[in-house]
């Protein structure tokens, strides 16, 4: 269950702000009065309201309304939102005398002259002759004719000549052509520019501005015929450059709402300047105190945050803590369909059709306005009837998207525009220079900065045969320089796979570039070549100089362990192939051989021959996509403390670089004695021995004759690796293996032993036979066992058997309290685990907070004997005095941590920094992937094929805390949203306990960075 929340209004302003107040996780249903035929669905529908003021705040209050979010200007400026704060009732919406900005605009334009905001020269009138008096001797283009009042944004003639301005005069202070409303006439310069709305959340102090958006007021294509409502919108304004649009926001809005502050009218809700875009700089035309119609239409489906956060903290006065943040890759186009006639009279009740066959997704979405429900059909009741949105990677193709929608959405006499966002296109095409590649994402200029970053250390690289200068367009090696006689060039290439992935997470780069070298050198080996030379591949989203310099470093460091050359490379910086921060390797080594000598001597390999294995340094650069699934699923991180190695993080230890044989080994392949070099890669002993050995030949193994890594021993116990998956995936601890002529194995150990490598005698070749693996290992079970470390272990059981701290001789138990709002399946499976006595739990839950009574979890927790508590949000003006009402509740009860499970509120920042390493909160995603709202709907969209939830530390930034643990689910074919969530939250059933025991247990925890930390003191 979340917020109850009334949007009041009936057009396209108020169903695009339900639509999208509805998507947030903190609100469960929203009611519209009166509404139109759109707002209803899920989670919204239309209710009717009491007009009196003071009969809507008792009706608010009698239906537990949390928040009233008001969309036209009317009732604002009636002082719609003054009665329901002095009933208590949180209403987002200015007071009547902030109001006043847009209700009278002889106020506004006095406003702004005290305040100096930029404006047209004005003056007001109360009587025709004056006005006109003023018209024909002002020493400017006075021909902009305002009703002073709300005129539902038709009360402004622009005249096309004096005449036109005196008869426009009459018409509304003799003729009352838009009444009461008239009383006072503005007559204004007429500025010249484009025009653009600019509008501003703010809190009283704060502002947080959308981007700039364009209306269209006249009915009729190329701005002909009469002024109107507004014809359609559309955003982002490219007119709208950086720097006026900085401007706008401090000499225009900001500089507002510290006037209306100065004034003793501080401004809550949405603040909206249409402003002139002159060639003075931006000047204001008007102010509205509330969503543009239909600016609203193209600004709230751009916006990807959670409005609702963002108009609570508003409301709340604490606006930095949820600023909105809006799709910057993408464009809105709304057309505004309206009836036959508009802006004068029309017909009601017309039937509309096509909305079910256009709309199908948020990038194509029908706002309704002037529409009614009349036997189950969508009927016309008002001028501008309904608004085609669609949502596109630029203004052209959104315009296009939009014009197709106005075409199958219709009914009789249907009246709209087809060149909205036409003069932004025009501008795109027309005005602003052509792309660069800069644009396009490819920095140029970074990529030779990286050139003269890494041609020093291509130059440490050279050798006989070559000078390793980079610049040019080749490399060039000499092989007879480089002492071979009648050389067979051998070459190999190879990348590091998914060990970038920890690198990157790791944000250590300068070891991959050595595992690059590794695998490519290592491979030539095989063929008893020396390597030569070397040439590199950085594929990148965008060039980070810096980190390409470090894995550049990292490459060069192993030719030099080899003794090669870097002799060149490429940077290929492909935005839209890569996402930024990631990167991808591959590398090409070139090495010779003389004639005759070539390795593997496959023709001498016999029956008994003896297996030399030489160790590896760990996991080399194969296995890492297993690997990181059994960090991920031990809720462990790349900066977590190593359990498999003493005084390293996992990252540190796993980016440990792949060993090179290349130098070490060659002398011992070439002296005679061996008769092939093996290299242990993809496919671990069981896939690479056999690929320098003769059909006929098999070997056999003994896992007991040498040491396997604790690292091989924890990825096999912690995940669960069979002994056959290990085998055929990892090393286990054999980076390489020579086959050795029986009675020649110990000459060969002690030369191997000489370069400082450390082998074993492992194994024999026996010969094949039918249906018998060729790579037996024996005790290979036991030996990974063995290797198994003792300290620091993640696995469930063992947690569970750990031992508590002792308090007075009892076992104590870490006093948990979960905050909850709703029905509480998560908090059930906290309770089931921590009760459970099989488990031996070290949490206690001593105490149930909820925000809402009656909700299903409290009666969860009272089944349980589990003390609970109502603390209801609505009875606190602010955030954090609501928060420190539960603060003092948990401390009373003696909690030490606290696990939110669907507790439907934003947390303060004072709030969080109270229980900074000991507050929990599960997210249905895998983390990092698709933080804050609609996690299930982004994997979806995305196409991944895994999903999850994490359970995390709690930080100010959403979604941004350490991660404790992760339980991972595919994603189907045919998942939908609902599908999805269920699988996810039957892992979340498991994930949370798991988590809430290893913070309980102290076995995690986060540092003064909110890094994570584990320990296994007692």
């Amino acid at each position: 269950m979340g917020d109850k929340v009334l949007v009041l209004g009936s057009g396209g302003r108020e169903h695009v702000l339900a639509w999208k107040i509805a998507q947030s996780q903190h609100v469960g249903q929203v009611l519209v009065a009166p509404g139109n035929a759109g707002t209803t669905g899920v989670k919204i529908s239309n209710t009717d309201v009491p007009k009196a003021f003071a009969d809507l705040a008792q009706w608010c209050l009698d239906n537990k309304i949390d928040m009233v979010v008001v969309g036209p200007e009317a009732p604002l400026a009636d002082g719609v939102a003054d009665t329901l704060a002095a009933k208590g009732v949180p209403c987002f919406g200015p007071t009547a005398k902030a109001a006043q900005i847009e209700a009278s605009k002889a106020f506004s334009k006095d406003f702004m002259d005290r305040h100096n905001i930029p404006t047209a020269r004005w003056k007001q009138f109360t009587d025709a002759k004056s006005a006109s008096d003023f018209i024909n001797s002002a020493d400017f283009p006075a021909l902009v004719v305002k009703a002073s009042g709300l005129a539902a944004g038709k009360g402004v003639i622009v005249a096309g000549s004096k005449a036109d301005a005196c008869s426009a005069v009459k018409d509304i202070l003799e003729d009352h052509q838009f009444g009461t409303a008239g009383d006072v006439v503005l007559v204004e310069e007429l500025l010249e520019g484009q025009e653009c709305s600019c509008l501003a959340f703010s809190d009283g102090k704060t502002i947080a501005c959308m981007p700039p958006a364009q209306d269209h007021k006249r009915l009729l294509e190329n701005d002909e015929g009469p002024n109107t409502g507004g014809m359609g919108a559309y955003c982002p304004t490219p007119q709208v450059d950086e720097a006026t649009f900085k401007k706008i926001q401090t000499d225009i809005l900001q500089k507002t709402i510290d006037g209306m502050n100065k004034d003793g009218s501080p401004y809550i809700g949405v603040l909206y300047a249409g402003i002139m875009l002159t060639k003075d700089g931006p000047k204001v035309l008007e102010f509205n105190c509330r969503f543009g119609d239909p600016e609203a239409q193209v600004l709230l489906p751009l916006l990807k945050s959670d409005l609702y956060a963002t108009i609570m903290e508003c409301v709340n006065g604490d606006l930095q803590s949820a600023m909105p943040q809006f799709h910057t890759d993408r464009a809105a186009v709304a057309i505004v369909m309206a009836s036959g006639g508009y802006p004068g009279s029309y017909k009601k009740g017309v039937e509309i059709t096509g909305i079910d066959k256009w709309e199908n997704n948020e990038d194509k979405i029908v706002f309704h306005a002037g529409t009614a429900m009349k036997v189950r059909k969508a009927v016309t009741s008002g001028g501008r009837v309904l608004a085609v949105t669609a949502i596109a990677s630029s203004l052209s193709l959104a315009l296009a998207e939009a014009k197709k929608g106005a075409e199958v959405v219709t009914f009789p006499e249907a009246v709209y525009r087809r060149d909205i966002g036409k003069r932004a296109i025009d501008y795109l095409e027309n005005k602003r220079p052509g792309l660069s590649y800069a644009q396009c994402g490819v920095d140029i200029d970074a990529g030779n900065q990286l050139v003269q970053a890494i041609k020093p250390l291509a130059a440490s690289t050279a050798r006989q045969g070559c000078t390793a200068e980079l610049g040019g367009f080749g490399g060039m090696f000499d092989v007879r320089a480089a002492g071979y006689t009648d050389p067979i060039l051998v070459s190999g290439t190879d990348g590091v796979g998914t060990k970038l992935k920890i690198a990157q997470a790791y944000g250590k780069h300068d070891t991959v570039g050595e595992d690059l070298v590794a695998m490519c050198v290592n491979d030539i080996l095989a063929h008893g070549a020396e390597a030569l030379y070397f040439l590199d591949y950085f594929a990148c989203g965008k060039l980070d100089v810096g980190v390409a310099r470090d894995v550049v470093k990292g490459v060069a460091q192993g030719c030099k362990l080899v003794g090669c050359a870097l002799l060149g490379g490429e940077t290929a910086e492909m935005p839209g192939m890569y996402a930024s921060g990631d990167y991808d390797l591959a590398g090409f080594a070139v090495g010779a051989v003389e004639r005759g000598t070539q390795m593997p001597r496959v023709d001498a390999i016999r029956p008994g021959d003896v297996i030399v294995g030489v160790s590896s340094s760990g996991v080399h650069s194969n296995g890492f996509s297993l690997v990181r699934q059994v960090v991920e699923a031990a809720g462990l991180t790349f900066q977590s403390a190593s359990p498999f190695s003493s005084n390293q993080s996992i990252g540190e230890a796993l980016l440990t670089p792949t060993k090179i044989y290349a130098k070490t080994l060659l002398p011992v392949i070439r002296s005679g004695n061996v008769h092939a070099f093996a290299h242990i890669t993809g496919g671990g002993l069981v896939e690479n021995i056999p690929r320098v050995l003769p059909d006929s030949i098999s070997v056999k193994l003994d896992a007991n004759r040498w040491t396997i890594p604790p690292v091989f021993g924890w990825v096999a116990g912690q995940g669960g690796v069979a002994e056959a998956e290990m085998a055929k995936t990892f090393n286990c601890g054999i980076g390489a293996v020579l086959v050795v002529e029986r009675g020649k194995e110990e000459m060969v150990l002690e030369d191997v032993r000489k370069t400082g490598e450390t082998a074993w005698v492992i194994g024999s070749c026996v010969e094949s036979s039918q249906g018998q693996d060729r790579v037996a290992i024996d005790n290979l079970s036991a030996a990974l066992k063995a290797a198994q470390p003792t300290l620091k272990r993640t696995t469930q059981d063992e947690t569970a058997n750990k031992k508590m701290k002792l308090v007075n001789g009892q076992a104590h138990r870490t006093k948990v309290g979960v905050l909850i709002s709703g029905t509480g399946t998560n908090l059930q499976a906290l309770i089931d685990h921590s009760i459970d006595p099989k488990n031996n739990s070290a949490a206690e839950i001593v105490l149930v907070v909820s925000n809402i009574p009656g909700v299903k979890g409290l009666e969860r927790a009272e089944k349980a004997g589990i003390p609970t508590k109502v603390i209801s949000h609505k009875g606190y003006k602010k955030r954090e005095e609501f928060d420190r009402k539960v603060h003092e509740a948990l401390m009373e009860a003696g909690v030490e941590m606290i696990c939110l499970a669907g507790f439907m509120r934003i947390l303060s920042g004072w709030f969080v920094q109270q229980w900074t390493g000991s507050l929990l909160n599960i997210h249905p995603s895998l983390l990092p992937s698709f933080k804050g709202m609609n996690a299930h709907k982004l994997a979806l969209e995305a196409g991944v094929r895994v999903s999850g939830c994490t359970v995390h530390f709690v930080v100010e930034e959403v979604d941004a805390g350490a991660i404790v643990a992760q339980e991972a689910v595919p994603v189907k074919t045919g998942d939908t949203v609902e599908s999805l969530q269920e699988r996810v939250k039957t892992a979340e059933h498991k994930c949370y306990p798991r988590a809430m025991e290893l913070v309980a247990r102290r076995l995690v925890g986060i540092d003064s960075q909110g890094k994570l930390v584990r320990s296994d003191t007692e």
